[in-house]
Formats: C-alpha cells, structure tokens, sequence
C-alpha cells in the first residue's frame, strides 16, 4: 500500500478521488475498484452524535487500510462510502473474496467508551478493461453494482465487469422517458425568488428542472437525473437547462424585469473541455450577457484540486459569469482550498438555516460563513428560509439575501414574472397562503 491516511480529512473527497483515478488510469488500466459503504452507518450518528460517528467512521477506514495490502488509492465518495482502488484486475471471485476478508475481520467491534459498533458493509466491485482509460464510465460501472449490491436479498456484495449491462426493466424506462421528455418539451423551468430579506424585493431568482410526466404530473426530477447519470446524458441536460435559463432571462428583461438568474451546475459539464466556447456561443446566440448568470456549484465540486475544474472556473469567471458555492457547509471539503477560490457566492445550506432556533452550533456556522465570505470579498446567500423566527434571526445576524418557502416555492416562468412585479407578503396572510397552495 503506497499511501497511510491518518485522518478522515486527509482522505481524498469524491472529485479529489476522480482526478486520482483518472491519473492511475492513464498509468495502467490494470487496476479494479470497490466501493464500500458502511450499513446503517446514520443510526450511530444521530444515536452518538457526529464526533462519535466521524472518529468510528476514522476506525473503520484504518482497518480497511491494513486489511487491503494491494490498495493503492483510498476516497470517501460519500458520508459514510469509501472507494478504493486495487491494483490488477480481478475476476468477480477474486472481489468477492477481498469483500469476504472485511467482513470476517469487521466481526471484531470497534469501540468508543461503553459503546461498541460492528461494522456492516454493502460492496460494489467492477474490474477495469484493458482498453478502458474513461474514469466516470469505470466509477459509473462500481456505482451501478453498489446499488445493486444494497438490493440482493441475502449477500451484500455484487461484482461487474465493464462490459456487462446492469440495466433493470425500470432503468430501460428511465431511459426512454428520459429521451421523450427532451422529444415532447416535458421539462420545463420553475423559478425560487431570492429576496432581500430586509426590503423583501426579488433580487434575482434560482433555476430549478422540473418533470410533467405525462401519467405522474409535474414531478422533481431525481428519477430523471439518475437516468441521465446512468446513460451520460448529464451533458446534455445540463446544456438543456443553461440555453432555457438563458432564452427566460431574455424574457423577463423584454417584460421589464432584470435580475441575475442562478443556474446548478454537474461535474460532467466542469470536465467537458467544450463547456467554456459552448458558453460563448450561448450568450453571443441570445444576446445575453455573462454577468446575469451565476453558476452554482457544490463546495466539492467548486473546492475540487481538479487542474481542469479549475481552469474551466477561471475561464467563465474572466468571461464575467459570477460563481456561486451552493448547499455551502454540507459536504467534506478541504477549506485550505478556499484561499485561492475566486467566488462571488456562498449559499449556507438549508439544514443550518431550518434548524437555526434549536441549536446554537448552527447559529455560530451562519456567522462563520459570513467572517469567511467578508474575507473573500463575496456575498452570502441563505437558503431554506421557512419562518419568521428564520427571518428574523438572520436579519439581526446582518444577513442580507435568502431563499426559501417562506418567500415562495418554485414556480413557472409566467408566475415568478407576476410574482416579480408584485410586493412579497410572508407569514399568515391570505395572499401569502395562496402563493404557498
């Protein structure tokens, strides 16, 4: 094993491990990955709290350490998911018995205080082609079977190859519903004011991809996005919803409203070389202009060592397009990273706002963020803003912009233009209870 992590925070994110993938890749192919994630991992946080939960998550990533003497790279994809990768590629069997030797030794507890913890792993495993040097379609491949891993009914282990095809009945579906929506004009926009929270004007509005599934109605579109995730059609939704939120911000300047429109960006759309000259195109075809845009990015995204995440970053902010970190204290990002970020936007994200009156820890996170954005020199945003209580605490804090249903949900284009031109009302008035039905 040519690398020790000490900690949880020296272990690489899940774009830090991406980038570290694709180097070991264009070395040799020759090598297979497993995704590994801890069951029921949640109860122990909420039961013994995060502290608890960050330093039993710490003991379980050593072990793996020690137990996986060919492992040469090690990332924590997710909260409670590691991925590691081994070098050689290895039959189905072979992965199998990597799993078998982690659950045998994981039948040891890991201790904290009085309390003990035995681990349980669901596993995914894929072994790479000799041909293969595409990191997202290899990482595609051991997502596909830790899920399906998660849904066997007696071992929590499943392995692929690359050439296998993994696709369900329900998948097949997705995919052609996935291809009708962009055929038959069934996706459309909806529009989440973000509001002064001291003058209650509009100031600008959030982007949000809707479904009208024909049997299902209008729907949020995580089926949706699973399915373009699946068939590398990211690309191509997120290119969807860029020109539409580019063709509306003309739209609502011809009826007199100007504003900056936000629009949530993919990784896949970061590591598209075209992605900066497409956006150029975009704006030279509509008129538009790149400083009524900004592109929101989550923090592991916008915070990723990724060389060509951060040059795209530089290029679009040079074009004058402004740059937003969303859902801002959610993920396991390095803040060093932070230092050298030019940003225009941190969003605190909604967990830390919805619960600001029932713990004072989230208070003293909201005032951080602030001290951090002051330091940078950029705005910050708060989202999730459902009360007066919220209001309130976030106006005395100097807070100056949020979002949330307290404002307005997310609604069409001809609505939010309504919307926009008239006065925003919160709490229990008649109007503000029929714009929340």
């Amino acid at each position: 094993m040519n690398l020790v992590y000490q900690s949880l925070a020296s272990i690489p994110n899940r774009y830090a491990f991406l980038d570290r993938i694709e180097e070991s890749v264009i070395q040799t192919p020759d090598l297979s990955l497993l995704l590994i994630d801890v069951v029921r991992f949640s109860d122990v946080s909420s039961s013994l709290g995060y502290k608890a939960g960050d330093f039993i998550l710490s003991e379980i990533a050593k072990r793996i350490q020690l137990l996986l003497s060919d492992m040469t790279l090690m990332g924590r994809v997710s909260g409670d998911i590691f991925g590691v990768v081994i070098q050689g590629r290895h039959t189905a069997q072979q992965l199998q018995d990597y799993y078998n030797h982690l659950i045998e030794h994981f039948k040891a507890p890991i201790t904290l205080d009085a309390h003990s913890f035995i681990a349980d792993f669901n596993v995914g495993a894929v072994a790479n082609s000799a041909n293969n040097h595409n990191t997202h379609e290899l990482f595609s491949r051991a997502e596909a079977a830790l899920k399906q891993a998660k849904q066997n009914k007696y071992e929590n282990f499943h392995a692929v190859q690359m050439q296998d095809r993994v696709e369900s009945s329900r998948q097949l579906t997705l995919k052609a519903d996935l291809k009708r929506a962009f055929e038959r004009q069934e996706l459309e926009l909806y529009f989440q004011p973000k509001v002064d929270i001291n003058s209650l004007n509009i100031v600008g509005a959030e982007c949000l991809l809707r479904w009208h599934h024909p049997l299902d109605g209008v729907i949020f579109p995580g089926p949706l996005l699973e399915a373009a995730e699946s068939y590398n059609m990211m690309n191509e939704m997120g290119y969807w919803v860029l020109e539409h939120a580019v063709k509306s911000l003309m739209i609502l300047k011809s009826k007199g409203v100007k504003m900056k429109l936000s629009v949530n960006m993919s990784p896949t759309q970061l590591y598209d070389s075209k992605f900066v000259g497409n956006m150029q195109n975009l704006l030279s075809t509509y008129g538009a202009t790149a400083d009524e845009l900004e592109l929101e990015l989550t923090e592991d995204i916008a915070l990723s060592n990724s060389l060509m995440v951060h040059k795209q970053l530089s290029q679009l902010r040079n074009m004058g397009f402004l740059i937003a970190i969303d859902d801002f204290g959610k993920g396991y990002s390095n803040l060093a990273y932070m230092r050298d970020m030019q940003i225009d936007t941190i969003k605190i994200d909604k967990t830390f706002i919805m619960q600001l009156d029932e713990n004072p820890v989230n208070k003293a996170i909201v005032q951080a963020t602030q001290i951090i954005a002051e330091s940078l020199g950029c705005d910050v945003v708060a989202e999730g803003i459902e009360s007066l209580a919220h209001l309130h605490s976030l106006r005395e804090m100097g807070i100056k912009t949020g979002q949330g249903f307290l404002f307005s949900k997310a609604v069409p284009l001809t609505d939010f233009i309504q919307l926009s031109q008239s006065e925003i009302v919160v709490g229990a008035s008649l109007s503000y209870q029929s714009r929340m039905a």
